[in-house]
C-alpha cells in the first residue's frame, strides 16, 4: 500500500468519525425539534436552522466518503459488458470528470462563496453564526472528492479487473 493511500485511509477513518458524530448530533437535535413541537408548550428555535447546517454538511461529506467506499449510485449496466480495457478507460475518464467538476465547482467556487459571504458579514438569522463556516464544507468536500478521484484513477485497472470475476 502506497503512502499515499495510507494518509487517504487516516482522513477516511476521521472522516467516517466526522459522519457517525453529525449523524448523532442530527437525530438528537430532530428529536429535540419534534419533542418541543408537540410535547412541550414552547417550540424551539434554533432547531429547524441547525438541522438543515448538518445536513448540508452530513450529506457533503458523505457524498465524498461513499465516493471513495464506491457506494455511490452508478449505473454500470452497459460498463460490464465492456472489455476490460475499454472499461479502465471508461473508469479513468470518469475520474477525470470528478476531478474537474471537484475543482472547477466545489474548490474554486465554494472557496469563493466562502469568502464571499466572509467579507459581506453573512449570519444566520436563528443561530446568529457565520454563513461562511456552514459553505466551508463545499470546499472541503471538493477537496476529498479531488483527492479519492486521484486514488481511483490510479487504481482503476484493480478495480476493472475485480469488477471482471
Amino acid at each position: 500500500m502506497t503512502c499515499y493511500a495510507l494518509i487517504l485511509n487516516k482522513i477516511d477513518q476521521r472522516l467516517q468519525q466526522i459522519l457517525v458524530l453529525l449523524l448523532v448530533l442530527l437525530v438528537v437535535d430532530v428529536s429535540w425539534q419534534v419533542l418541543t413541537r408537540f410535547i412541550l408548550p414552547q417550540p424551539s428555535s434554533f432547531t429547524e436552522e441547525l438541522a438543515r447546517f448538518l445536513l448540508i454538511w452530513l450529506s457533503l461529506l458523505g457524498g465524498s466518503y461513499a465516493y471513495r467506499q464506491n457506494l455511490h449510485l452508478g449505473f454500470d449496466l452497459v460498463i460490464k459488458y465492456l472489455p476490460t480495457s475499454t472499461r479502465a478507460w471508461i473508469q479513468r475518464f470518469n475520474c477525470l470528470l470528478i476531478a474537474i467538476f471537484a475543482i472547477a465547482i466545489l474548490i474554486v467556487g465554494g472557496t469563493k462563496l466562502v469568502i464571499l459571504t466572509w467579507i459581506l458579514e453573512q449570519h444566520s438569522p436563528v443561530l446568529n453564526i457565520p454563513m461562511a463556516a456552514v459553505y466551508l464544507v463545499i470546499p472541503l468536500s471538493g477537496i476529498l472528492f479531488l483527492l479519492f478521484s486521484i486514488e481511483s484513477f490510479f487504481s482503476v485497472n484493480d478495480i476493472a479487473i475485480d469488477k471482471e470475476t
